[in-house]
């Protein structure tokens, strides 16, 4: 079956689940996540129940089990289709039959089915779940529990995902979910925050090395889920080692100890930025960028993008080149090909920045990226991709191969852009072109995160790696992955291997990592004990066979027979689920042979918050009542948009209508109508007071989903009639760096003593001698003006005053010093010249 796309709804019969449980473990960068689904039959017959649900790419699913009766039910897994070909098999019997799988186009998404629910039945499905977890610029652990499956635009000409998905509206969701967290670090937590209502935290030992928290009663599992978890040294290297399982066969890859090294590089403070490159910037433009960025930040998500190109044109080095391309259902760049960084290209581009909008329909990021492989590169310029979209795309592996076979000739730094972006797409270019990749979601700001990546950008990275290791006589070290062709200083690197041979706990043993800085050799020695730990759910094991299988992913498109079976191996070996793989349970204890086709239900996800929501509201409030003759109504069921990606929370637009009858659209003969301007069918509503309510009933709802526009086979929200809220208002902060050169120099120009909060006549006669180059002075008094009042948001304007600050002593004026303290007078501040480098 497809998955179906557009305005969906759930069928009105009781929707089989009941409630989400979720026990969580935090051992310092991993997760192990224990996750329950209760499902109950309140039908007359027999049930067939799917749950989609988004998973983070780096999860691997390791262990699915259904409890029927008090019985419990162990899966198996086994290669897909055979998995498939049981389940079925299973029910046409008259069994009851679980299956669990990940989607076929995508990582990040999985389906659960449920086959043959007898009527009043109850059954408890389980798995559990390790990952990595990445860590913040902050320093802090993060962990998420996606909550937010987006719909995933599926291009013209491409095949979409196999899962069919149903969505409500928040308040709609049958199920709730119930959290208990647990966090364990031996070097100590300081805090654990999280966007959600939690219990305070409670910390279990004096030494603070553990402590827990649950949700608070009544989570709708209407947002993502997460913690940020803070502890004392975490940038410090380290090892863990992992006994075998003693139920694997020796010499196999659970029966053998093994070691997960998490590695911090730190370059030396004399590696100097890069001044040269071609930045290209790809900025979604796709309708659903007009979402707001999370329930707790209201900016659209397009506004933050602006926000944020701004900040990165400022911030690149002089003598680079750029380029910035938009794209949609079509896509378009700022300059035919990328242009040297100039004040005048800077600020042409600035100029275009300020038109740009989430207008250029659905999302197809493959066309712009073979479009940007396809440019000549520039001679001595090494070509940096940077990609901004809220990733709601289906041909993820197709745009990972693009990405992977243009690897050699660039690097691709990646940006989730709200909740629900795809993990698989995200984390997966970045992987491969050996960039990084952010996410962005809650209340934190796009730019810290971009203007950090940019930094490791400009930076040399460290290259040529190689792995060895220092150990006992009888035990060797075989790596299981493929160490990272780039490090990127202060970024995390994982380094999973197998440790063979007896392992003393009384002996230490060391791995050494090399890598070239230019002209450098570094060295990076992390010392552990070979004291494996003994754990029942073998965590270190089976991230290293996800890993492994990621990396096979890719390779099967080289030689699919052989690494297609060495994938199935691993998965099967480990107990990891894979795209070739799928768990399988039975329960032959209930043998009812079917009377007739089983009913189909599709549980509902939340599918987030958009920003035009709210307006689109306020608008269709007056229309409680319209003709048919007026307009043909969108069936719930087969929606006449085909692929249309819709945003917001994803119901159907319920209108009252006469003959309170949903109609598809078309003509009186069944025939589909072209809409070829959604605004002209929004004209006929004339807005007026809505109806009073029937006797005894409720007012009729207006659900909250933004109007569409079709445009080259996406969409667009379509333009509302009424004045459009205002933006935020920009920071003094933000209008002050437009008004900087790209040299890094600002000038005394129009509005520069509004920004700085001073006369022109007040920054001309605060010179500490009257000769002094104005130019020079009014950069010294931004730059100190930013250190003073908008510290804060250091992290932003950081590469910018660095340029800045770079002009300024290439002036080479004698009396400097002199100048910040007349600066600190004149502004009232207290920046001390060595802050500055003065």
């Amino acid at each position: 079956m497809e998955r179906r796309y557009g305005l969906l709804t759930a069928e009105n019969a009781p929707v089989p689940l009941k409630g989400i449980s979720v026990r969580l473990e935090v051992k310092g960068y991993v997760a192990d996540l224990s996750a329950s689904l209760e499902y109950m039959n309140e039908e007359s017959d027999p049930l067939e129940a799917m749950f989609v649900f988004p998973m983070d790419s780096d999860s691997a699913v390791y262990h699915f089990q259904a409890q029927v009766g008090g019985k419990t039910i162990v899966a198996t897994l086994k290669e897909k289709e055979q998995a498939k070909d049981d389940y079925d098999d299973a029910i046409s019997s008259g069994h009851q039959a679980f299956l669990l799988h990940e989607d076929e186009s995508s990582s990040d998404v999985f389906s659960c089915s449920v086959g043959n629910l007898p009527p009043g039945d109850k059954v408890t499905i389980c798995f559990r779940v390790v990952q990595e977890l990445p860590l913040e610029a902050d320093g802090a652990v993060r962990f998420t529990l996606p909550a937010v499956l987006n719909p995933r635009y599926t291009p013209a000409g491409t095949q979409g995902p196999k899962i069919t998905t149903v969505s409500a509206p928040v308040d709609k969701l049958p199920y709730t979910l119930q959290l208990e967290a647990h966090f364990h670090n031996p070097l100590g937590i300081s805090r654990v925050q999280s966007n959600c209502q939690v219990t305070p935290v409670e910390f279990l030992n004096p030494e603070k090395t553990s402590a827990k928290l649950s949700l608070a009663d009544g989570h709708g599992f209407d947002r993502d889920v997460e913690f940020l978890i803070y502890c004392d040294k975490i940038h410090e290297p380290s090892a863990v080692v992992e006994g075998g399982l003693e139920t694997a066969a020796p010499g196999t890859l659970m029966g053998e100890a093994a070691v997960m090294v998490n590695l911090f590089p730190s370059f030396p403070q004399t590696a100097s930025k890069a001044s040269v490159g071609e930045f290209i910037f790809l900025m979604d433009r796709s309708g659903s960028m007009e979402c707001q960025m999370s329930r707790e930040d209201s900016r659209p998500r397009i506004q933050c993008a602006r926000d944020t190109l701004l900040l990165l044109l400022k911030s690149l080095p002089m003598g680079c080149y750029f380029n910035i391309y938009g794209f949609g259902s079509r896509f378009a760049s700022f300059f035919p090909a990328s242009v040297e960084y100039t004040q005048s290209s800077m600020q042409e581009a600035l100029e275009k920045l300020k038109a740009i909008g989430a207008d250029m329909g659905g999302t197809e990021i493959l066309q712009p990226l073979s479009a940007i492989y396809s440019t000549a590169r520039i001679t001595g310029h090494p070509r940096q991709l940077f990609v901004f979209t809220d990733g709601e795309v289906s041909n993820t592996k197709a745009v990972l191969a693009e990405v992977r076979k243009h690897s050699p000739t660039h690097r691709c730094f990646s940006f989730g852009i709200g909740e629900g972006a795809s993990t698989a797409l995200i984390k997966g270019m970045a992987k491969a072109a050996s960039g990084s990749c952010e996410f962005i979601s809650g209340k934190q700001r796009m730019q810290p995160k971009v203007l950090q990546t940019l930094s490791y950008a400009l930076q040399p990275s460290g290259a040529g790696l190689t792995l060895s290791w220092e150990l006992p006589p009888g035990v060797e070290a075989a790596p299981l992955v493929q160490p990272p062709t780039e490090l990127f200083n202060g970024k995390r690197t994982i380094i999973y291997a197998q440790l063979k041979g007896k392992l003393d706990p009384s002996l230490e043993a060391a791995a050494t990592l090399t890598y070239s800085l230019g002209e450098q050799q570094i060295r990076t020695i992390t010392r552990f004990r070979l004291a494996p730990l003994q754990t029942g759910s073998a965590t270190i094991h089976r991230l290293a066979a996800k890993a492994m299988i990621g990396e096979l992913e890719v390779q099967t498109a080289v030689d699919s027979v052989e690494m297609s079976r060495r994938l199935v191996e691993v998965s099967v070996q480990a107990s990891v689920v894979s795209s070739k793989t799928a768990f399988i349970a039975i329960n032959t204890d209930l043998n009812q042979p079917l009377q007739g086709p089983l009913r189909h239900r599709h549980v509902p996800l939340y599918q987030g918050f958009s920003a035009p929501q709210a307006r689109f509201q306020a608008q269709m409030a007056p229309i409680a009542k319209v003709k048919t003759s007026q307009m043909r109504m969108l069936s719930t069921s087969k929606l006449a948009f085909g692929n249309a990606l819709c945003q917001g929370l994803m119901a159907p637009i319920a209108f009252q209508c006469e003959s309170s009858k949903l109609m598809s659209m078309g003509n009186s003969k069944g025939q589909k109508m072209k809409m070829r301007n959604p605004r002209d069918l929004m004209k006929q509503f004339s807005p007026s007071p809505p109806p009073p309510p029937p006797c005894g009933g409720a007012a009729p709802s207006i659900c909250p989903s933004p109007p569409i526009s079709l445009r080259g086979g996406g969409f667009s929200p379509a333009p509302a009639p009424s004045s459009p809220e205002p933006e935020e208002e920009e920071g003094p902060w933000m209008k002050l760096i437009e008004l900087q050169n790209a040299d890094g120099s600002w000038g005394a120009q129009p509005g520069l003593d509004s920004s700085l909060g001073l006369t022109t006549e007040q920054i001309k006669q605060g010179r500490p001698r009257q000769d002094l180059d104005l130019t020079l002075w009014v950069t010294i008094l931004a730059v100190i003006w930013l250190h003073s009042f908008a510290a804060d948001t250091k992290l932003e304007w950081d590469l910018l005053v660095n340029k800045s600050l770079t002009w300024v002593k290439a002036k080479g004026a004698p009396d400097l010093a002199d100048c910040v303290k007349a600066a600190n007078t004149l502004l009232k501040t207290s920046i001390l010249p060595e802050t500055l480098g003065l």
